[in-house]
């Protein structure tokens, strides 16, 4: 992928987009549904600055970092995002829902509460969820955020994907959106380009981030292992 501009095009078109940090790289190892949704989805962002780091090292190559804050912040201003009706907002929780909709009213955007839904807890494996697929039948957005955690969001996102008729665009972008509103911890700019997103996430609550980002470090064995090959597929769950 090049750039940001190029990406929310493509992802614009139709279909499952992920934007995978490296901890959710590492479910391709022992994840069989999170490795799925992956696969399976049209467009996968390089989001990851450490997978990025690692890769052009070992390939002596030169690819680009594409952030999910970047893509998310191109994204929403979007004309054909902002029309009304256009988009169809999947929260964590009330608190991360009424944070987005104050955002988005500021911004001049008319999204309404019955375009949001809460999702509920997903049981691990593959995810079904019959009352948000009839929403989106009966709604028709042509974009789907998906703002729930890693791991989570890219196999609902698989799910939707295999079970509308017309996809639109689903767009699992995490906790990125929650950078904008106030759900999360504010990353500037220049933090988040010099791949440094991880450090500001970690300062501001080290107890949850910091095992997160130390797990995410065995992607490296795991690339100089694979490079362009698939691990090994899990057994399934």
């Amino acid at each position: 992928m090049g750039t940001p501009e190029e990406a929310v095009r493509l992802g614009s078109q139709g279909g499952l987009v992920v934007v995978p940090s490296a901890p959710v790289l590492l479910y391709m190892v022992d994840d069989l549904a999170t490795r799925q949704a992956l696969l399976d989805a049209k467009l996968a962002i390089s989001d990851s600055g450490l997978m990025v780091l690692t890769w052009n090292r070992i390939k002596g190559d030169n690819i680009r970092r594409v952030s999910g804050l970047e893509y998310i912040k191109l994204l929403v201003d979007l004309p054909d995002f902002r029309r009304q009706g256009a988009s169809f907002w999947v929260m964590p929780n009330e608190e991360a829902l009424e944070k987005t909709l104050r955002w988005l009213e500021q911004r001049g955007d008319r999204v309404t509460r019955d375009a949001c839904y809460v999702a509920p807890m997903y049981a691990k494996g593959a995810v079904s969820d019959p009352v948000l697929l009839e929403l989106l039948r009966a709604r028709r957005p042509k974009h789907v955020v998906i703002a729930l955690g890693g791991g989570v969001q890219e196999r609902l996102g698989g799910f939707l994907q295999a079970n509308l008729d017309e996809p639109p665009a689903i767009h699992c972008i995490g906790a990125a959106i929650g950078f904008l509103t106030g759900a999360q911890v504010r990353i500037p700019m220049w933090a988040d380009a010099w791949k440094l997103g991880w450090l500001v996430r970690c300062l501001s609550s080290p107890r949850t981030f910091i095992p997160r980002y130390w797990q995410a470090r065995k992607l490296v064995p795991l690339l100089r292992k694979y490079q362009e090959r698939m691990p090994d597929a899990p057994s399934a769950r």
